[in-house]
């Protein structure tokens, strides 16, 4: 669709790059529907274990909207619907995919860029990342749902100083509020980001992708919380192929082959 987002599979780990360094990465309407795409084909891909998100350039992650495209693509009040529409389904696939997710934050990490770091399940960046949401100074609404997604991670008292001050945050904030993960030097980030992956994907796929479900199930509204569901993943965890590798494994002092069934 464009080359402004690329894909790429190694083994069980997957990656969606965005690729307009000389824009510190800002994202187009179409770059947010290709990354729609890729998302929604490797969260059908069994092969696929965990997907990581990353900007291109070493200089950003995703520095926020292309505003040079905001004359074609958010002048109107049905162009600005049709975009927040589509940039919500991609923050909602992010959050809902079934398999854990990473943020590789390089540089830069500002407006939608923190919205999509926040819809992954862990974010690493580097020393000199700086971290804004600069809505307020752009006259920009937030929803409910982008705003409920800080508030999850850093807590009301750190949201509203994001959101009213709209500065920039150091990475030592960042991880002092619990934006962030971990704070790696920069030329690790990339490192950190695939051996911390590489972890996550030799441990057992059923046992990971349920407990993300269920974490997702307890910050959710009570009124939506799904308990059957969550006992169901536990038991089909206890039924697995993969609960008896690992206790075999482990009397025999070797490293498990999960097969995530």
């Amino acid at each position: 669709m464009t080359d402004k987002i690329i894909t790429e599979q190694s083994g069980d780990i997957a990656r969606i790059i965005f690729n307009q360094p000389e824009k510190r990465n800002a994202v187009s309407l179409e770059m947010w529907e290709a990354v729609e795409a890729a998302a929604k084909r490797f969260a059908e891909d069994d092969s696929v274990r965990i997907l990581i998100l990353s900007g291109a350039g070493g200089k950003a992650f995703v520095s926020g909207a292309d505003i040079s495209k905001f004359e074609t693509e958010r002048a109107s009040t049905e162009a600005v619907a049709h975009y927040n529409a589509t940039t919500k389904r991609v923050y909602d696939i992010i959050e809902d995919f079934p398999k854990p997710t990473i943020a590789q934050i390089d540089g830069f990490c500002i407006g939608g860029g923190v919205a999509l770091s926040l819809s992954c399940d862990l974010r690493i960046c580097g020393e000199s990342s700086q971290f804004a949401v600069p809505a307020a100074k752009l006259g920009l609404g937030y929803g409910y749902q982008g705003i409920n997604r800080l508030v999850n991670v850093v807590g009301p008292a750190f949201a509203k100083e994001i959101f009213f001050t709209a500065r920039r945050f150091t990475s030592a904030e960042a991880k002092d509020m619990g934006l962030v993960n971990r704070v790696v030097p920069d030329d690790q980030v990339g490192q950190v980001a695939e051996e911390t992956a590489q972890m996550i994907a030799a441990n057992a796929p059923m046992t990971v992708n349920s407990v993300k479900y269920i974490v997702s199930q307890i910050v959710a509204p009570e009124s939506e919380t799904d308990l059957d569901e969550c006992a169901r993943r536990v038991q089909a965890c206890f039924e697995s192929e993969d609960y008896k590798e690992g206790r075999k494994a482990f009397m025999e002092k070797r490293k498990p082959n999960f097969v995530g069934a």
